[in-house]
């Protein structure tokens, strides 16, 4: 931004993103963005679990990225993008190896458990991106934010219900990938600094149809017609999902449009009702409740302790 001067790492991390428009034109946009892209990624995670009656998530992962790939280079090659020349490679790698290894550890769980309880676990990022801030970028947690922070465990744990059966390895795998979602959410951001959102995209379908390619075709089954139809429906959703919420990124601060991204499990646990007559019990209800209320408090405070930019 001309005649502008960041205060700092945090606050050149928090705002470098941003566009020179007027922030109340952009929240209503981020927000909408968002909201698509968890109904997006709700539906992506249902195709996901009707395809696993079949395939094993090895193969699941690669047709996830190389459909993706497909649906996007057309647009790429004969739309009005920027090419595909890229200023960041290894942001573009390092963010794509997070986003693969999280979508191992999602589509496990999610063939195994409850669809809203699968897409909560990997959607609680926001109460680990502060860590991993602090790991990557050496930014500071404040100490409210460790409070905060605290209450959303406290969440997962309601969900996750220790002693019970629920409390099982595939509800941890399903915890993992939130985990390493907040490390591929992080690398998102920095890359919007100078990278277009397909670009973004593109690259993340690129290193994780290479990563991926080796163990599906080590478990390689020749799908049926109609897992055929799922797999396409599986890369149209998915580049739908990722392009509507790196837009939405682009938008607005992570502070005001980062809360919306826990739709996501509203639209899962509606699916689960209607495809396989699960309704959310109340531990689940009570457990989202405080992860929802705590990631959307924690994107506030660290959107608030990023100093100001000065004019």
């Amino acid at each position: 931004m001309a005649g502008r001067e960041a205060k700092g790492t945090g606050s050149k991390y928090h705002r470098a993103f941003m566009d020179d428009v007027p922030r109340d034109t952009q929240i209503p946009k981020a927000a909408a963005f968002i909201l698509l892209s968890g109904a997006l990624f709700a539906l992506m995670a249902a195709t996901v679990k009707a395809a696993s009656s079949e395939l094993p998530e090895a193969m699941i992962v690669f047709f996830r990225n190389s459909m993706g790939l497909m649906v996007l280079v057309p647009w790429l090659v004969f739309g009005r993008s920027r090419g595909f020349s890229t200023r960041d490679p290894l942001g573009h790698t390092v963010r794509g190896l997070a986003g693969v290894a999280a979508m191992y550890c999602y589509f496990y769980a999610v063939a195994r458990t409850r669809l809203a309880d699968a897409v909560l676990l990997n959607q609680c990022s926001p109460l680990f991106i502060p860590v991993v801030e602090r790991v990557w970028l050496g930014e500071r947690i404040p100490p409210k934010l460790w409070l905060v922070l605290s209450v959303g465990f406290c969440g997962l744990l309601v969900i996750l219900r220790p002693g019970t059966t629920l409390f099982t390895p595939v509800s941890l795998v399903g915890l993992a990938s939130g985990i390493l979602a907040a490390l591929a959410q992080v690398g998102i951001r920095r890359l919007t600094r100078t990278e277009p959102v397909t670009r973004i995209v593109f690259y993340f379908g690129v290193v994780g149809s290479l990563v991926s390619a080796p163990p599906a075709a080590f478990v390689w089954r020749n799908p049926s017609p109609a897992i055929w139809g799922a797999l396409l429906m599986l890369g149209v959703f998915a580049t739908a999902g990722q392009l509507s919420l790196t837009k939405g990124y682009s938008f607005g601060p992570a502070g005001l449009v980062g809360p919306f991204v826990f739709a996501g499990p509203i639209f899962a646990g509606l699916i689960d009702w209607v495809l396989w007559n699960q309704p959310p019990d109340a531990f689940f209800i009570a457990g989202a409740t405080l992860v929802i209320l705590s990631g959307t408090l924690a994107l506030r405070l660290r959107e608030e302790a990023a100093p100001e930019i000065e004019t």
